[in-house]
């Protein structure tokens, strides 16, 4: 049994051995051998590889694909007008030179990271300061990133680094330009919005008054139209009474007597206190009782 377990625990030590001794670099990745402490071989293609235990030897892996480094911070920038600008970047990178970047940087890349920013944002400070506001944000954008993905591209060498894009993400005003230039273009459009409401209510007079002249136009003709058509009609009317009365001249008093009763008895509440053998009475009697009021 002390056999059988010497020969599992040599096993069991030779399987360590044997691991520690193997490594796989993945194809997304570099990997940098250090032997004592002293870098001894990088490692940039993928596969299965081999290397002395530790102590003697460690490996320690590094990403070499691109990443992205964001302005950590928005400083002012003045331009050739002395104009204040806050610029928000980033710029792409890759490990390019693996001895390099351990020297400046170590293994983490937080460390560039945190060294590289200041310089970054140097470049453009010393872009920009050469530039006005308006090439800054719309004639010269172009022209800017590229001449600090220039400027950058010695210094990428120093950290072992290739800097592959420079980009700007958004150009501002600082706070206070920004508040007043708000406040500039809302007085303007507060200008304009009183202009325009002021022709909309002139505009509209306008077109009321207008509107009211036609109206008073076209009940004055109507009234006229009116009035014409009614005498038109009240002559003919003349003219037929006329002519019924004169051939008839006991329908026309009757007629007239009926035309008086109307107007004499038109509410329930009229009272008239009439002799009724008047001749206003007349048409009321019955026909027998003749022309005389005594006849009765």
């Amino acid at each position: 049994m002390n056999r059988i377990g010497a020969i599992v625990a040599g096993a069991l030590i030779l399987l360590m051995l044997a691991s520690s001794t193997l490594f796989i670099v993945d194809q997304r990745q570099v990997a940098v051998v250090y032997a004592l402490g002293e870098i001894k071989e990088v490692i940039t293609e993928p596969g299965l590889k081999v290397k002395l235990p530790p102590p003697f030897q460690n490996v320690v892996f590094l990403d070499k694909r691109v990443q992205t480094l964001d302005s950590p911070e928005t400083r002012p920038i003045f331009t050739a007008e002395k104009k204040s600008l806050v610029i928000d970047w980033l710029i792409k990178w890759r490990i390019v030179e693996p001895r390099q970047f351990i020297r400046n940087s170590g293994v983490d890349i937080r460390n560039l990271e945190s060294r590289l920013a200041p310089v970054v944002q140097a470049a453009f400070n010393e872009v920009v300061t050469r530039r006005t506001v308006r090439g800054v944000l719309a004639t010269e954008r172009e022209q800017v990133m590229q001449a600090v993905r220039d400027r950058l591209a010695d210094e990428g060498k120093a950290f072992g680094i290739e800097i592959v894009d420079v980009r700007v993400k958004r150009v501002d005003f600082v706070a206070d330009i920004t508040d007043s230039v708000y406040r500039r273009m809302e007085s303007e459009r507060k200008q304009v919005a009183n202009e325009l409401r002021s022709q909309g209510a002139a505009d509209g007079e306008k077109i009321r008054a207008d509107a009211d002249r036609q109206r008073e136009v076209i009940i004055a003709e109507a009234y006229r139209d009116a009035q014409k058509i009614k005498g038109e009609g009240d002559a003919q009317a003349s003219a037929l009474y006329a002519d019924a009365f004169g051939r008839d001249p006991q329908f026309a008093q009757f007629y007239r007597s009926l035309e008086a009763y109307r107007a004499s008895f038109r509410n329930k509440s009229d009272v008239m206190v009439v002799d009724p053998s008047a001749d206003f009475f007349r048409a009321m009697r019955s026909p027998d009782a003749g022309t005389s009021p005594r006849s009765r």
